[in-house]
């Protein structure tokens, strides 16, 4: 690579102007034009235990554990206080009491909820981990 190459990538690199490439076509929709192929060509029995295992696959997906213990702690007495007070703002910019005024949202008290949730949720989490 010579000098010249050098400075024509760095000269392309920074250019905003470049030239976009379209990605390739992403494989499941390769897989549904097999499986269109594979139906015309009156091959059922295949397709259809390609199908079985492709729903077999979908089921068995996991469930993230720290979802089911924040969703718990959310509703425990510890979080009480911080979930009603997100409710309360919640009622409060939806019913258009804002005394604050039109820009008013719940961002503090919905971050309040969710820290309380998570401190809860971890000791939880690490012992099913374990």
């Amino acid at each position: 690579m010579g000098l010249f190459d050098s400075w024509s990538d760095l000269f392309a690199a920074a250019t905003p102007w470049q030239e976009v490439e379209a990605e390739a076509p992403k494989e499941e929709e390769e897989e549904k034009e097999d499986v269109k192929e594979s139906k015309d060509d009156g091959e059922d029995g295949e397709v259809e235990e390609e199908e079985a295992e492709e729903e077999e696959e979908e089921e068995e997906e996991m469930v993230d554990p720290k979802e089911k213990f924040e969703e718990e702690c959310k509703e425990s007495k510890g979080c009480a206080p911080a979930k009603h007070h997100f409710e309360e703002c919640v009622e409060r910019v939806q019913g258009g009491e804002n005394k604050k005024g039109p820009s008013e949202d719940c961002v503090e008290e919905f971050f309040h909820l969710a820290h309380c949730a998570n401190q809860c949720a971890a000791p939880k989490l690490w012992a099913s981990l374990k």
